[in-house]
């Protein structure tokens, strides 16, 4: 029976602790998809470098189409809210100039349609000065007109004063129509000097968002550039202590000296020896065919994954651009709706005040003409 000595423990000790060692250099060395030694890093800090700034393209290229739909909705709110405060203010003087130029009773028709026509009728005759009476009425008959120079003389002053008095009333009518269209000037002009500042608002806001972003972007590369400079300054670092390491070690060095155990010379340190047998080589061979085999395979899978990868990504930039062409069409379409509804209001308000032109210096003298027929009759 043999007794374990504190130097054959602290041996075993040691071995079993270069045997981790060992197997977690081999994981670090043999496993394909941890390591990193021989694979192309700048190449992969590019791509990821590429795939961010696609994606703060398409986040500003988002940001900026949001902007602009919100400034075409603040102006199409600004001249909706115009065209309803014209169209309320043009309803509104339209009444009121119908009640004041064109009520019923300053109409030339208006004794054959009026309703109290009888209760106003007189009698036949109300008295000897009666002017309605007749040669065929035989009310009165010739050499009883005595008063037929007062008659004339209140005739000729009552045609001054309704002269007078349609002039008065011409003269308000077309200081008021140049007091509205003074007002409506004033009005239009405090609009568009509200649809400017809000534009150089957003101008300049958009300038200060524009700024920040370029900052923000400029600090955001400054840190990547530090940290892949520090990370590939410790990977160095890592690199040199593991080759130095490896190079002052027992397995490269091959030092024959390393297999000679303290048990007698016919025994070995089995993790310093480096003699095998040709069993122990095939296998070995089999072995690292295999892994070859199993590395062939793997990289097999991983170049059929990225096809696929590749082909998603193309996939993506095609609908991306479709949509983008879609967005193009859909905006230039409603610039011309917006183009085509801004004509049609214009040509509308022009006819308008065209009309209200028209009628504003064709209206008085026809009621002139109308009052003076009626009461002449």
């Amino acid at each position: 029976m043999e007794v374990a000595l504190v130097k054959d423990l602290q041996q075993d000790a040691s071995l079993e602790k270069k045997r981790y060692m060992e197997l977690c250099r081999q994981g670090r060395v043999f496993n394909a998809r941890n390591r990193i030694i021989g694979g192309d890093t700048q190449a992969w800090d590019v791509q990821v470098h590429d795939q961010k700034i696609k994606e703060a393209t398409e986040k500003a290229r988002h940001e900026t189409f949001a902007a602009d739909m919100k400034h075409n909705d603040k102006v199409m709110c600004i001249l909706h809210d115009r065209e309803q405060r014209d169209r309320k203010q043009l309803c509104c003087a339209i009444n009121d100039f119908q009640q004041s130029f064109q009520k019923p009773e300053t109409r030339r028709e208006f004794d054959l349609s009026d309703p109290l026509a009888l209760k106003k009728d007189l009698p036949a005759r109300v008295s000897d000065n009666d002017m309605r009476n007749t040669v065929s009425g035989m009310q009165k008959f010739m050499g009883e007109d005595l008063n037929f120079h007062e008659r004339k003389r209140f005739q000729q002053e009552q045609n001054r004063e309704w002269s007078l008095q349609q002039h008065r009333e011409w003269e308000r009518a077309r200081v008021d129509h140049k007091l509205a269209e003074d007002f409506y000037t004033q009005t239009r002009l405090k609009f568009d000097e509200t649809a400017r500042d809000l534009q150089k608002l957003e101008g300049l806001t958009r300038k200060e968002v524009c700024a920040a972003m370029k900052e923000f972007n400029k600090n955001q590369v400054m840190e990547l550039a530090e940290r892949k400079r520090q990370e590939k300054q410790k990977e160095q670092e890592d690199n040199m202590t593991e080759i130095t390491n490896l190079l002052h070690g027992d397995l490269l060095s091959e030092n024959p000296q390393q297999a000679a155990s303290s048990f007698g010379p016919h025994r070995v340190v089995p993790d310093r020896w480096k003699g095998m047998s040709k069993e122990q080589l095939e296998e070995i061979r089999f072995t690292q065919k295999q892994q070859i085999q199993e590395k062939l395979r793997l990289q097999e899978e991983e170049c059929q994954h990225n096809m696929d990868w590749d082909r998603r990504r193309i996939q993506k930039a095609r609908a991306s651009l479709l949509q983008e062409r879609q967005q193009q069409r859909l905006q230039r379409e409603l610039r011309k709706a917006l183009d085509c509804s801004n004509l049609s209001l214009a040509k509308e308000q022009h006819l308008r005040k065209k009309q209200m032109d028209k009628a504003s210096t064709s209206q008085p003298t026809e009621d002139y003409f109308s009052q003076f027929n009626t009461r002449s009759r």
